[in-house]
């Protein structure tokens, strides 16, 4: 029953990574962007740090680290969602999705996995070996927090993949979001913690954007990663990170029935 189930998702999947695996242009743009914002934010760190040592702990060899595996990880929150679903509605190909036997937005979520699975050999592992030799080994602070870091992620791809969903949902009233896809892109970048961590921030602002989902797509995971902050803190913050996916998941299960039930009502 499952296999019937998901194996129309899986197969869609598959489809992805082979597709995937045909656009090398986009593959090595993507490698050298990172590559070049990678090694131009560790020079940043190292002549802003020095031999210094900011307040909670954190080295600039703590800041290398940071640097490249922010890095590693935007490859994990590429997604296509939006720009599926913008598709669909102006070739007007959204209500035929919705007569086929499966989930549009299950459709679209099995390409996004397809795609990450097929970036993890394209673009993850090449990032992290130019990292490795031109900054510095992302070395993890220690083996306990393996599990939580692995789990943090999985969340933090839940909230990314769910936000990208919702922002693309707005291609149903809009006439172009071509604009607002790479405005959304590099805000969710800046205001995540990708670029400069919210430490860095005034602490005003920096309690705002705790109280936002977008901290607990990159600045989380990386915390853990360089151990800048306690177990209990940790175990804290992904408790509220869970909290944004089950509350993302409710708005983007309410703002879909929606949607669907618009065009459903439209169509007929």
């Amino acid at each position: 029953m499952l296999r019937r189930i998901f194996g129309k998702y899986l197969f869609v999947c598959k489809t992805r990574i082979i597709r995937s695996f045909t656009y090398k242009f986009d593959v090595y743009g993507n490698i050298l962007m990172q590559t070049i914002i990678m090694i131009t934010t560790s020079f940043f760190w190292k002549a802003l740090f020095g031999s210094t040592t900011f307040g909670n702990g954190i080295t600039a060899d703590s800041m290398m680290t940071y640097t490249v595996m922010s890095s590693v990880l935007s490859v994990l929150f590429i997604t296509g969602v939006e720009k599926r679903i913008q598709q669909s509605v102006e070739k007007g190909t959204i209500a035929t999705d919705m007569m086929r036997p499966v989930n549009v937005f299950g459709i679209f979520f099995a390409e996004d996995l397809g795609n990450v699975t097929a970036l993890l050999v394209q673009n993850l592992f090449p990032i992290l070996l130019i990292g490795s030799l031109l900054v510095k080994v992302p070395v993890i602070a220690s083996l306990s927090a393996i599990p939580l870091f692995a789990a943090s992620l999985i969340l933090s791809m839940s909230i990314n993949w769910l936000i990208a969903a919702l922002f693309g949902m707005w291609a149903f009233t809009a006439i172009s979001m071509d604009a607002l896809f790479q405005v959304k892109k590099h805000l969710i970048r800046l205001l995540s913690g990708s670029i400069i961590p919210i430490w860095f921030f005034p602490e005003w602002l920096a309690r705002i954007l705790n109280m936002l989902p977008f901290v607990y797509i990159y600045q989380l995971p990386l915390d853990i990663y360089i151990g800048s902050s306690t177990t209990e803190e940790i175990c804290h913050r992904m408790l509220i990170q869970l909290v944004w996916v089950l509350l993302l998941s409710l708005i983007f299960y309410a703002r879909s029935r929606s949607v669907l039930k618009k065009i459903l009502v439209q169509g007929g």
